[in-house]
């Protein structure tokens, strides 16, 4: 379960970052976890349960954006959802796309310090 070093390595960053703020502290971490990164959420959620023991975000919650797979097809200027499996043709003009504009995101993008 890769979920695990990832969870650890969110808490980890937190910490630093909200020591590097003044704060000793934390009451969430805001994660944008793409549909493609290869992250489960759920399985992320229980990761950071069980990581964040022991360390300053002992109470912290994670809060989890998902980010859902889109594609770009450049000759009709279509967006489109790829989906899980991915699947990268384009639904209006039938051509393939290689132009993928989110879904695999794996960053925090939010520290909110408890007080």
């Amino acid at each position: 379960m890769h979920e695990l070093s990832i969870a650890t390595a969110i808490i980890e960053r937190a910490d630093e970052l909200a020591r590097a703020d003044g704060t000793d502290a934390v009451s969430a971490v805001t994660v944008r976890v793409g549909e493609l990164s290869g992250v489960v959420p759920d399985a992320l959620d229980f990761a950071f349960e069980v990581a964040r023991g022991g360390t300053a975000l002992a109470a912290a919650r994670l809060v989890v954006e998902q980010v859902p797979a889109q594609a770009y097809c450049g000759p009709c200027a279509e967006e489109f959802s790829v989906g899980m499996p991915p699947f990268f043709w384009c639904p209006r003009c039938d051509r393939p796309s290689t132009d993928l504009r989110s879904g695999r995101e794996l960053e925090i993008t939010g520290i909110e310090a408890r007080r």
